[in-house]
């Protein structure tokens, strides 16, 4: 399937591999890029209310589509250089989640779970 995240990131290995950017790509680097494409997302978003975030001008969510795909880009290579599956990650991330903040105790709230873990 052409749209997988696997052939995002051969696409990636390829790309930074055709290039001899694999010295470059260790995972201290792609970590400390990855967190400056996210303040670029969060530079777009700063500054507006929750509502004017969510209606976006066009060619606002089109430079934070960019960002977004820079954000991905630099995930997917941390997560490759690392040998981390970022789907099965994320599956097992959710699972913690959910044992965390059980829907019926925390519907609606927005609390971190160690607020009403005790009660």
């Amino acid at each position: 399937m052409p749209d997988s995240l696997d052939h995002l990131r051969d696409r990636l290995r390829e790309f930074a591999g055709s290039r001899d950017w694999e010295q470059f790509h260790t995972p201290k680097n792609l970590a400390m890029a990855l967190t400056v494409e996210v303040a670029e997302v969060v530079e777009h978003l700063q500054w507006l209310t929750g509502e004017a975030s969510c209606d976006l001008p066009e060619r606002e969510r089109a430079a934070v589509a960019e960002e977004i795909g820079d954000v991905l880009i630099y995930l997917t290579r941390l997560a490759d250089r690392l040998h981390i599956d970022p789907v099965a990650a994320a599956h097992a991330k959710i699972r913690v989640n959910a044992a965390k903040y059980p829907a019926d105790r925390v519907r609606g709230s927005a609390a971190k779970y160690t607020e009403y873990e005790a009660e």
